[in-house]
């Protein structure tokens, strides 16, 4: 199972600062990918801080692209709802040209009403509106000529360049929990992608159903990916038991968790410490914060 590290990007240590130093020492201990992800806004009302100061994950990952050189940068996830097709197709193309290569891109379909309606897309039909725009992303990226007639998206003969590095193009990963969204992952993407809120004891389920949903459509389910978001929180005083939540407790109980996650069929997880509210909530340090990263880093390191 490959290990990768997601930068900060919720919360005040979410700074150019800080992302470039866990950028820098991830790539030196060889930690195979950094990991972004997306939150456009937030309601006025709500109390979940979870989502704080979250910049945006494409021009965060071209900022790293240009301080790093080996590590692959991965966003999970972009909500394909908020964007026009060719817009990021543009971009994702152009980002894997500045970092030579080295994009995952993650999608996925959007559940926060207010951002929905910020960005003036219905929720309604999400799952097909998906798929029309992963077919417009396949054709802009491999043909020389683009030409699309759908229910969602609709253009005459056009020509999108550069095309991206990666051949057909960056390696998609889709998410979602429901059953649908699982079976879309199979027929049509490179592998999926977990959330923050996934059961953890449950991803062979998911990934059951996934694999399951490509044999299916004739491909081959061993090709696919299957990447755990660790949303790992670092409790040093953590008592053992059957109690104790997968990717929370002391450095060692966490790296043991790594095993059993891998043994459900995971094949890469990047621990992410931007869910743990003590390092990203209002009251939180950046200092401490950044402490526990360094801490994490070290610990986590993939062994040479």
């Amino acid at each position: 199972m490959r290990i990768g590290f997601a930068v900060p990007v919720s919360g005040a240590w979410a700074t150019p600062a800080n992302q470039v130093e866990v950028a820098r020492r991830a790539e030196d201990l060889g930690y195979h990918s950094l990991w972004t992800l997306q939150r456009l806004l937030n309601p006025a009302d709500s109390p979940d801080r979870t989502y704080r100061n979250v910049s945006d994950p494409l021009v965060t990952l071209a900022y790293l692209a240009g301080l790093t050189e080996r590590i692959r940068l991965g966003v999970a996830i972009v909500n394909l709802p908020f964007v026009a097709p060719p817009l990021l197709a543009k971009q994702a193309a152009t980002l894997d040209h500045v970092s030579g290569g080295r994009l995952d891109l993650g999608l996925g379909t959007g559940w926060m009403p207010a951002e929905f309606a910020a960005a003036g897309t219905p929720m309604a039909r999400r799952g097909a509106r998906a798929e029309e725009f992963l077919a417009v992303l396949r054709t802009l990226w491999t043909d020389e000529v683009s030409e699309f007639h759908g229910e969602f998206y609709d253009f005459p003969p056009v020509v999108m360049e550069p095309k991206p590095v990666q051949k057909p193009g960056p390696p998609v990963l889709l998410g979602g929990g429901a059953e649908a969204a699982l079976r879309r992952a199979g027929r049509l993407a490179a592998g999926w992608v977990s959330s923050s809120r996934a059961d953890l004891g449950d991803l062979g389920r998911s990934i059951g159903i996934v694999r399951e949903a490509a044999e299916k459509a004739g491909r081959d389910p061993g090709e696919l990916r299957f990447v755990c978001r660790g949303a790992v929180r670092i409790r040093p005083d953590a008592a053992s038991g059957p109690d104790r939540p997968p990717l929370t407790g002391t450095l060692d109980q966490v790296r043991d968790d790594f095993g059993r996650l891998a043994g459900q069929g995971v094949t890469e997880l990047f621990v992410d410490l931007n869910f743990d509210a003590s390092l990203t909530g209002p009251d939180a340090d950046p200092a401490a914060s950044m402490d526990r990263a360094r801490e994490a880093l070290e610990a986590f390191a993939p062994n040479p």
